[in-house]
């Protein structure tokens, strides 16, 4: 690839990443980061974006997209719009997947990028074939990170600890090697060290 060719993927990804950023930026959820108040999913979207480029520093275009929008405009469609039990919550998820996926290919293709990639990073959004396709790993990865680097704390503190340690049970079998070895090298409280050493 030359230098051109570099910056006009550089130049397409900064206005894929603002147009996704706007659209996470409207979310009525606020969360605390360093004492000031930010939309979820805009903060979301960011930390995904990081995991990624740990994991893979020279990722594609299309796993660097799917990172930024994995959960875009996620407030749109509440888990109250599917029965509240284990089958409602499963289609929540799956609606959730093509939700996120055709909006951002929408964005994608105001943005200009070609349908090859749009289909691509629809595919890595819908975390298709993870245990096979290193890419949709890598996100599942990612996901898992954002977890414990930023929600463990606040899920142990409202949660049994039996439940808690299933939930990082898992949450490490989705992982790969290299996930794991990223998610044992994380800053972690006493509260989650020792759940971790009991579920690991």
């Amino acid at each position: 690839m030359n230098n051109t060719d570099h910056s006009q993927d550089q130049d397409l990804l900064t206005k894929a990443y603002q147009a996704f950023d706007a659209a996470n930026a409207k979310d009525p959820n606020a969360i605390d980061v360093d004492g000031v108040d930010q939309p979820k999913e805009l903060v979301f979207a960011k930390r995904l974006t990081e995991a990624v480029a740990q994991l893979a520093p020279n990722a594609s275009i299309p796993l660097q997209l799917a990172a930024r929008c994995q959960h875009i405009c996620r407030w749109e469609v509440p888990r109250s719009t599917q029965p509240m039990n284990r089958a409602g919550y499963l289609k929540w998820r799956a609606g959730l997947k093509k939700y996120h996926a055709k909006l951002s290919a929408t964005i994608l293709e105001e943005v200009g990028y070609d349908s090859e990639t749009i289909q691509r990073a629809a595919f890595l959004n819908e975390k298709k074939n993870i245990k096979t396709d290193p890419e949709s790993q890598t996100i599942e990865d990612a996901l898992c990170l954002v977890f414990l680097q930023y929600q463990f704390d606040k899920l142990i503190e409202g949660t049994e600890e039996e439940k808690i340690i299933s939930i990082v049970q898992k949450t490490w079998k989705k992982m790969s090697d290299q996930g794991h070895n990223a998610a044992l090298k994380l800053p972690y409280s006493e509260a989650a060290q020792a759940i971790l050493a009991k579920a690991l």
